[in-house]
């Protein structure tokens, strides 16, 4: 009690029969109780989503928060990552390949996109099937054909090119440029028969020119690369 009275200032000190010591008065009978409280409100607010539940703490603190935040932030990421987009495969697509190619200026062997089956100001859902016709598969790799991890992203950079491209009036006068990649990931590979779903969604407004976005490339429902990308738009003059 000593060490408490020189730590508080305090000429004399003790501890209620509540249990609580006396160095302060407190304003509610229950503020121990709502100090843990706005704690697990704080620390869980870091996590950074609206958690829609109850939480249940017993005896919480800080460090004890903070770690069930972080666990439940890594859930949340894995379950956005692997947000596979549900597409009908039954359904015409909203852009074949001959479609494409009105927009892209791409060609077969290095159009990688075949249709696209879903697209909005904000995000597209591209298809790609890969076969065992694929050019780059005569060298990567000869008995053990696996497509490139940087072919799925400029895959995704092509329909993001069309996405880009579908928010002018004119998109046969403009060209779209890689700028920018980050966070480029490759979870498992992709071989011949496979049919690649690309999903892309903008991270931020279209401006000046520049598009930001998250490209995801998926194969029967399990990521199989992602990246974030950044392209800008010039016209066809100015190249």
């Amino acid at each position: 009690m000593e060490k408490l009275k020189k730590a508080f200032n305090k000429d004399k000190i003790s501890v209620k029969s509540n249990g609580i010591l006396d160095n302060l008065t407190l304003h509610y009978p229950n503020e121990a109780a709502r100090h843990k409280l706005l704690d697990v409100i704080g620390d869980l607010a870091l996590v950074g989503t609206r958690i829609r539940g109850k939480v249940i703490a017993n005896k919480p603190g800080h460090y004890v928060n903070t770690m069930f935040g972080k666990k439940l932030s890594s859930i949340i990421k894995n379950e956005k990552r692997n947000e596979v987009p549900k597409v009908d495969m039954s359904k015409p697509p909203v852009m074949d390949v001959n479609q494409i190619m009105k927009v892209l200026p791409h060609r077969p062997p290095f159009l990688l996109v075949d249709n696209i089956l879903e697209i909005s100001e904000n995000h597209i859902i591209a298809q790609k099937n890969v076969t065992m016709n694929e050019d780059f598969f005569k060298g990567h790799f000869p008995g053990k054909p696996i497509m490139p991890g940087v072919l799925q992203i400029e895959a995704m950079a092509q329909a993001g090119g069309v996405l880009f491209l579908n928010n002018v009036p004119d998109p046969e006068n403009y060209l779209t440029f890689f700028a920018k990649i980050d966070n480029a990931k490759f979870k498992y590979p992709v071989v011949p028969g496979d049919t690649l779903i690309f999903k892309l969604e903008l991270l931020s407004p279209i401006r000046r020119g520049i598009m930001h976005m998250k490209g995801q490339a998926f194969v029967e429902g399990k990521l199989t690369s992602e990246a974030e990308l950044l392209a800008r738009i010039i016209r066809k003059t100015e190249a």
